[in-house]
């Protein structure tokens, strides 16, 4: 696994989902086979490493988020939309953490969106927000294909506890189907019932021919 620390240019960046998304790292440890973001983060940040094996550490993305939000016009933040904003390097750095103290502060609307139970930490900072949604990908309810398609995210069942922990508090969740791996859909809609206010299903995205 490469690690470097880098220093970003920008960290709050427009976005055509929803009005800005933010990524404290680039590259991603979770090693998801399917992911969107292996077939040109590579290429755009100038690694050469297999995706899963490389991950550039935004070291100064909180100070870098402040700036930039003392200008920024108040809008919904996706956090993240090209890495896991809480892969296991986030334990040690607090990147996420630290960007999510600074849209605090400002009461920016919130989107996280992860398969890691380490957003549990959390908890404190999203009861305080006026407006913040937490989802998990789930795309499958059958732990053997996950583990095969997501090697190193949480396990589904550890996931979905999570889910109904946040939910629990009165923080809105959601659960992200995508893409829908073999195993069975009804299964896994059975689980999630109760535990989030609702559910995105996405296909699996082919890289074109």
């Amino acid at each position: 696994m490469v690690v470097r620390k880098i220093k970003a240019k920008s960290i709050l960046n427009k976005s055509k989902i929803f009005d800005y998304c933010l990524n404290p790292y680039t590259g991603c440890q979770l090693k998801c086979r399917y992911c969107y973001a292996r077939l040109f983060i590579p290429r755009y940040s100038g690694h050469k490493e297999p995706w899963g094996e490389f991950v550039d550490v935004k070291i100064n993305a909180v100070e870098l988020l402040k700036r930039q939000l003392q200008r920024a016009k108040k809008g919904t933040v996706w956090i993240s939309s090209v890495c896991d904003p809480y892969q296991p390097l986030e334990a040690k750095f607090k990147l996420t953490r630290g960007c999510l103290e600074q849209l605090l502060e400002k009461q920016f609307p919130v989107i996280i969106q992860t398969k890691s139970t380490l957003v549990l930490r959390e908890l404190d900072l999203f009861k305080q927000f006026e407006a913040i949604e937490v989802g998990f990908t789930i795309a499958t309810a059958d732990e053997k294909v996950a583990k095969l398609f997501e090697p190193l995210a949480s396990p589904v069942q550890e996931r979905i506890k999570a889910l109904n922990t946040i939910h629990s508090q009165g923080i809105r969740t959601f659960a992200f189907i995508g893409p829908l791996l073999p195993g069975n859909p009804e299964e896994l809609v059975t689980q999630l019932a109760g535990k989030v206010d609702y559910v995105y299903i996405d296909r699996m995205n082919y890289p074109a021919s």
